[in-house]
């Protein structure tokens, strides 16, 4: 139950102030991230081509390993992606779909592709998974994304820079790490019967 009419009406103006940001989201793709703009043929590839590389390229013995870890760097990326675009902190100027906030191609595969193949490539080459994730994390933060700034890929605001972004990266392979790696030892122990 909601505690006053109040709250129901401030949820009221929640829900329609959402619903028309995503109509003006969807207004905005029709004109100028529709399938037949530039931007977003290039989204796309970056969207496909990084599954395809997957599909090769992944150790299919550790298959579960790396996807559990992948996944954990998609849903984190997502969330702080949402939570910085909210914030008015970065934009994308090009999507494939209107209605997701953030860039599918980078939050579900781009991303999370390259640091699941650099943790395959650290464990089957026994290297420091720290160091190289953190060297992937310096490309991404100021390789990357000065290039998507520079194509108009992607749009930083509010005192928004790459350092920033350099730490999000760190933050988001440390806690997918340390979930994977709770989990794997999870899998490793026996639960106690009480």
């Amino acid at each position: 139950m909601f505690s006053s009419e109040k709250q129901l009406e401030a949820l009221n103006k929640i829900t329609s102030t959402t619903e028309k940001l995503t109509q003006t989201q969807i207004e905005y793709w029709t004109l100028y991230s529709h399938m037949n703009t530039w931007g977003f043929k290039v989204i796309l590839l970056m969207f496909i081509i990084p599954l395809i590389a997957l599909y090769f390229l992944i150790d299919r013995r550790k298959m579960l390993l790396l996807g559990f870890y992948g996944m954990n760097i998609h849903v984190w990326f997502s969330y702080i992606n949402i939570s910085g675009i909210r914030q008015g902190l970065f934009s994308y100027p090009f999507e494939l779909i209107p209605f997701i906030p953030g860039n599918l191609a980078l939050d579900a595969t781009l991303i999370p592709v390259l640091f699941m193949l650099v943790y395959q490539w650290t464990i089957n080459h026994r290297k420091n998974f720290y160091i190289y994730t953190i060297a992937l994390s310096l490309v991404l933060s100021f390789i990357f994304k000065p290039l998507l700034v520079h194509f108009g890929f992607f749009v930083l605001h509010k005192g928004m820079n790459y350092f920033y972004l350099f730490v999000l990266y760190c933050v988001i392979f440390l806690f997918s790490k340390l979930i994977t790696t709770v989990f794997l030892k999870m899998q490793n122990t026996r639960p106690t019967t009480i």
